[in-house]
């Protein structure tokens, strides 16, 4: 077992014996550091005034990720290289082309806002070769400004790549002597921070310490510390585990760790299952999907999540350990309700099945928000239907409304009530997207019944919708919708 915390601070190794498990990356920067260039905006990983960039090992060299100072926990970047906005002046005190090109563009004016903008502009200089506009869209969806506008950051975004500027220098050698397995153990005032290294630890662990929080990006628990001052007295760290971090995919099914963080995923559920891609690259900004995890989103069993929804739908697998032994369920078994998950002491969730989609069956999700970028979902909707004859049944096996999050889980062998619904419908149309979850609405409601009994209203309600929208008054079929047309 280790005992002192260890990372680079640009190229310089940090050494750390005592801290606080719950000190965060911006709070040690500021108040020890005295580096202030990263700003404190919303202290919930909003904003992106805060960001900074991590490089860890990954596949032999450094990944570099913008990520939220606020909400991470120090002691999470053990055997990892943290850069900041001072990080990139160049030896001569010139500026970085990143920075070089705000200024060119006029992309900053009260300047607030403006480092986190920065870093997240370098992590894409470091990572991408002249992408999109689109692409720096997304980037910067995480950086809000409030003041100079977009348009001239976007415009500084293109110009970056056509100054000259070298490389920082490749800390590969220097994280790969920081690497090991052993477990870090550290804390302060009577209050431990624990970062396993295997799996095997990692049980260990939570047999010794059952009580102990679990975290892997903390992009909720971190707001548990700076929202609402709660006072962590044990934090178990997941994010060191390899066997937590793999994505394995056989001929049936896709298999996804409890410790891969959105942005690793992406690619592999957008290839399988592009609605949920979709879905994924709306969840959160980049600097949250850079350290979130599905696993996390179905652990914490959040009223807001927007994973579960979909692979419900999916008909998802999780599966549970609790030192060696394993136990699978239906991931909507998982949930028993508003807050309360079927998870015991000691049990972490290992990993999550997904069965791929076979014949005519075909799998949609929608997310309706205030805002396209970074905001939680009023209604979050997905279905699953099953195709036959050009016809889909589908029907509502589920439905939980938490606050103002909705969650529509539709799937086609469910149940005995089975409203036809035009296979058509399903072609991702605004209209009857927009009719769908006018009726998951009206279901809400009903919450008052048994399980039995919504489901029962929601087949009724279902078929309600569709005869409305089959013949008028008169027995005339209206025109076709723009979701009801072929393509």
């Amino acid at each position: 077992m280790r005992r002192t915390l260890r990372f680079l601070l640009g190229d310089t190794l940090r050494e750390i014996e005592t801290v606080d498990p719950t000190l965060t990356v911006l709070d040690w920067l500021r108040i020890e550091e005295r580096l202030t260039g990263t700003k404190e905006g919303c202290a919930e990983g909003d904003c992106g005034a805060c960001t900074v960039v991590v490089g860890r090992l990954a596949g032999g060299r450094v990944c570099y990720e913008a990520v939220n100072a606020c909400i991470r926990f120090l002691a999470t970047l053990d055997g990892c290289q943290l850069l900041t906005v001072e990080h990139l002046k160049r030896p001569d005190g010139s500026l970085h082309p990143v920075q070089q090109a705000m200024v060119d563009s006029h992309g900053s004016q009260c300047g607030f806002c403006t480092p986190g903008f920065v870093m997240s502009l370098f992590a894409l200089w470091l990572n991408e070769d002249r992408p999109g506009t689109q692409r720096i869209k997304d980037v910067l969806a995480g950086n809000l400004c409030r003041c100079t506008g977009y348009a001239p950051i976007i415009a500084a975004a293109h110009a970056m790549y056509d100054l000259p500027a070298d490389r920082p220098a490749d800390a590969t050698v220097q994280l790969q002597a920081l690497r090991d397995d052993e477990t870090l153990s550290i804390g302060a005032a009577g209050r431990r921070f624990h970062a396993p290294g295997t799996l095997a630890a990692l049980a260990a662990l939570l047999a010794a310490e059952p009580d102990a929080t679990l975290v892997a990006g903390a992009t909720d628990v971190g707001l548990w510390v700076t929202k609402f001052q709660r006072v962590l007295p044990s934090v178990i760290y997941l994010g060191r585990v390899a066997e937590l971090r793999r994505i394995e995919e056989t001929e049936t099914a896709i298999e996804i760790g409890s410790g891969v963080t959105y942005s690793e995923a992406l690619p592999a559920l957008a290839r399988l299952y592009p609605d949920l891609g979709e879905l994924l690259r709306r969840l959160g900004a980049l600097q949250v999907r850079n350290v979130g995890t599905i696993g996390g989103n179905i652990a914490n069993g959040s009223p807001i999540g927007d994973t579960p929804p979909a692979l419900i739908a999916l008909g998802a697998t999780l599966v549970l350990r609790q030192g060696e032994t394993r136990r699978s369920l239906p991931l909507e078994d998982f949930f028993l309700a508003y807050g309360k998950q079927d998870r015991q002491k000691g049990e972490i969730a290992e990993f999550v099945s997904i069965p791929k989609l076979t014949g005519e069956t075909k799998f949609r999700a929608y997310k309706i928000t205030k805002r396209f970028d970074q905001d939680i979902s009023a209604v979050c909707g997905a279905f699953l239907v099953e195709l036959a004859a050009g016809k889909g049944r589908a029907h509502p096996h589920r439905l939980r409304r938490h606050g103002r999050h909705a969650e529509a889980r539709g799937r086609g062998r469910a149940g005995p009530a089975r409203p036809n619904l035009d296979a058509r419908d399903h072609r991702s149309g605004a209209d009857c997207a927009g009719r769908r979850f006018h009726a998951a609405r009206r279901l809400a409601r009903l919450r008052r019944l048994s399980r039995h009994g919504r489901v029962q209203s929601a087949a009724e309600i279902l078929r309600r919708d569709e005869r409305s929208r089959g013949r008028d008054a008169a027995g005339r079929r209206p025109e076709p919708g723009p979701c009801l047309r072929r393509r």
